[in-house]
Protein backbone atom coordinates (compact mmCIF):
# COMPACT_ATOMS: atom_id res chain seq x y z
CA UNK A 1 0.00 0.00 0.00
CA UNK A 2 1.29 3.45 -0.84
CA UNK A 3 0.16 6.61 0.95
CA UNK A 4 0.97 9.71 -1.07
CA UNK A 5 1.11 12.63 1.36
CA UNK A 6 1.81 16.33 1.03
CA UNK A 7 5.29 15.55 2.48
CA UNK A 8 6.10 12.46 0.40
CA UNK A 9 5.31 8.78 -0.04
CA UNK A 10 4.94 6.11 2.65
CA UNK A 11 4.78 2.45 1.55
CA UNK A 12 3.25 -0.14 3.85
CA UNK A 13 3.49 -3.91 3.88
CA UNK A 14 0.34 -5.33 5.47
CA UNK A 15 0.12 -8.60 7.40
CA UNK A 16 -3.07 -10.02 5.87
CA UNK A 17 -2.25 -13.57 6.93
CA UNK A 18 -1.45 -12.76 10.55
CA UNK A 19 -3.90 -9.86 11.14
CA UNK A 20 -6.73 -10.56 8.68
CA UNK A 21 -9.53 -8.61 10.38
CA UNK A 22 -7.54 -5.41 10.89
CA UNK A 23 -5.94 -5.60 7.44
CA UNK A 24 -9.35 -6.14 5.79
CA UNK A 25 -10.67 -3.11 7.67
CA UNK A 26 -7.82 -0.92 6.35
CA UNK A 27 -8.40 -2.22 2.83
CA UNK A 28 -12.12 -1.34 3.04
CA UNK A 29 -11.07 2.26 3.75
CA UNK A 30 -8.49 2.18 0.96
CA UNK A 31 -10.77 0.59 -1.66
CA UNK A 32 -13.65 2.91 -0.73
CA UNK A 33 -11.29 5.91 -1.13
CA UNK A 34 -12.26 6.97 2.40
CA UNK A 35 -8.64 7.83 3.27
CA UNK A 36 -8.04 10.04 0.23
CA UNK A 37 -7.89 13.64 1.46
CA UNK A 38 -7.76 12.85 5.20
CA UNK A 39 -4.85 14.08 7.28
CA UNK A 40 -2.13 13.10 9.67
CA UNK A 41 -3.55 15.18 12.49
CA UNK A 42 -1.73 14.00 15.60
CA UNK A 43 1.87 13.55 16.62
CA UNK A 44 2.92 12.14 19.97
CA UNK A 45 6.64 12.70 20.42
CA UNK A 46 7.84 11.24 23.70
CA UNK A 47 11.49 11.88 22.88
CA UNK A 48 13.51 12.36 19.67
CA UNK A 49 12.84 9.47 17.27
CA UNK A 50 10.25 7.93 19.60
CA UNK A 51 6.47 8.26 19.56
CA UNK A 52 3.73 7.86 16.97
CA UNK A 53 1.76 9.73 14.34
CA UNK A 54 -1.96 9.35 13.72
CA UNK A 55 -4.19 9.73 10.65
CA UNK A 56 -7.68 8.81 9.61
CA UNK A 57 -11.32 9.72 9.24
CA UNK A 58 -11.82 11.08 12.78
CA UNK A 59 -15.40 9.69 12.90
CA UNK A 60 -16.52 11.91 10.01
CA UNK A 61 -19.98 10.92 8.77
CA UNK A 62 -19.82 9.37 5.32
CA UNK A 63 -16.22 8.22 5.89
CA UNK A 64 -16.30 6.12 9.05
CA UNK A 65 -17.30 2.45 8.84
CA UNK A 66 -18.46 0.25 11.73
CA UNK A 67 -15.70 -0.81 14.17
CA UNK A 68 -14.04 -4.21 13.87
CA UNK A 69 -13.16 -7.02 16.26
CA UNK A 70 -9.90 -6.36 18.08
CA UNK A 71 -6.87 -8.48 17.08
CA UNK A 72 -4.30 -8.21 19.91
CA UNK A 73 -0.60 -8.74 19.27
CA UNK A 74 -0.73 -11.88 21.41
CA UNK A 75 -2.98 -13.42 18.73
CA UNK A 76 -1.30 -12.01 15.60
CA UNK A 77 2.39 -11.86 16.51
CA UNK A 78 2.59 -8.47 14.75
CA UNK A 79 4.32 -6.12 17.18
CA UNK A 80 4.72 -2.37 17.58
CA UNK A 81 8.29 -2.14 16.35
CA UNK A 82 9.68 0.89 14.49
CA UNK A 83 7.36 1.65 11.56
CA UNK A 84 4.43 -0.52 12.70
CA UNK A 85 0.97 0.57 11.59
CA UNK A 86 -1.88 -0.15 13.96
CA UNK A 87 -5.56 0.54 14.43
CA UNK A 88 -6.31 3.37 16.86
CA UNK A 89 -9.04 2.62 19.41
CA UNK A 90 -10.48 3.54 22.77
CA UNK A 91 -11.68 0.17 24.11
CA UNK A 92 -11.16 -3.19 22.36
CA UNK A 93 -13.61 -3.50 19.48
CA UNK A 94 -13.99 0.27 18.93
CA UNK A 95 -11.28 0.67 16.26
CA UNK A 96 -12.56 1.78 12.88
CA UNK A 97 -10.93 4.35 10.60
CA UNK A 98 -8.02 5.96 12.45
CA UNK A 99 -4.50 4.56 12.37
CA UNK A 100 -1.11 5.14 13.97
CA UNK A 101 2.45 4.60 12.79
CA UNK A 102 5.03 3.89 15.49
CA UNK A 103 8.39 5.63 15.55
CA UNK A 104 10.83 3.56 17.58
CA UNK A 105 10.16 0.22 19.23
CA UNK A 106 6.88 0.63 21.14
CA UNK A 107 6.97 -2.83 22.71
CA UNK A 108 5.74 -3.52 25.32
CA UNK A 109 3.77 -0.28 25.82
CA UNK A 110 1.43 -0.68 22.80
CA UNK A 111 1.47 -4.47 22.54
CA UNK A 112 -0.95 -6.69 24.43
CA UNK A 113 0.33 -7.66 27.88
CA UNK A 114 -1.82 -9.88 30.11
CA UNK A 115 0.22 -8.80 33.16
CA UNK A 116 -0.76 -5.11 32.78
CA UNK A 117 -3.71 -3.43 34.48
CA UNK A 118 -6.65 -2.25 32.40
CA UNK A 119 -7.91 -4.06 29.31
CA UNK A 120 -4.45 -5.66 28.74
CA UNK A 121 -5.10 -6.10 25.01
CA UNK A 122 -2.93 -3.32 23.59
CA UNK A 123 -3.45 -2.09 20.06
CA UNK A 124 -3.88 -4.07 16.84
CA UNK A 125 -0.71 -3.81 14.73
CA UNK A 126 -1.23 -5.07 11.18
CA UNK A 127 1.79 -4.07 9.09
CA UNK A 128 4.96 -2.01 8.78
CA UNK A 129 6.41 0.88 6.80
CA UNK A 130 8.84 -0.48 4.21
CA UNK A 131 9.61 2.83 2.52
CA UNK A 132 9.21 6.43 3.64
CA UNK A 133 10.28 6.44 7.28
CA UNK A 134 11.94 9.79 6.50
CA UNK A 135 8.43 11.13 5.78
CA UNK A 136 7.13 9.59 9.02
CA UNK A 137 9.93 11.33 10.96
CA UNK A 138 9.11 14.67 9.33
CA UNK A 139 5.48 14.27 10.39
CA UNK A 140 6.54 13.31 13.94
CA UNK A 141 8.65 16.49 14.09
CA UNK A 142 5.90 18.77 12.70
CA UNK A 143 4.98 21.79 14.85
CA UNK A 144 1.93 21.25 17.06
CA UNK A 145 -0.85 23.61 18.14
CA UNK A 146 -1.33 24.47 21.81
CA UNK A 147 -5.07 23.77 21.90
CA UNK A 148 -7.42 21.35 20.22
CA UNK A 149 -8.81 17.97 21.18
CA UNK A 150 -5.36 16.45 21.66
CA UNK A 151 -3.76 19.37 23.52
CA UNK A 152 -0.15 19.79 22.45
CA UNK A 153 -0.40 16.85 20.04
CA UNK A 154 -2.45 18.23 17.13
CA UNK A 155 -0.33 19.05 14.12
CA UNK A 156 -0.56 22.81 13.50
CA UNK A 157 -0.74 22.32 9.72
CA UNK A 158 -2.02 18.75 9.21
CA UNK A 159 -0.27 16.66 6.57
CA UNK A 160 -2.72 15.71 3.81
CA UNK A 161 -2.98 12.19 2.46
CA UNK A 162 -3.53 12.88 -1.23
CA UNK A 163 -4.39 9.24 -1.94
CA UNK A 164 -3.86 5.68 -0.78
CA UNK A 165 -3.38 2.95 -3.38
CA UNK A 166 -2.49 -0.67 -3.54
CA UNK A 167 1.14 -0.88 -4.59
CA UNK A 168 1.76 -3.02 -7.69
Amino acid sequence: MALTTSLGRIVLQLEKGRAPVTTANFLRYLDGRRLDGVTFYRTVRVQPNFGFIQFGVQNKPGRVLPPVRHEPTTATGVHHTDGAISLARLAPGTGAGDFTISVGDQRPSLDADPSKPGDKLGYAAFGHVVEGMDVVHRILDAPVAAGGYFKGEQIAQPVVIVNVKRAP
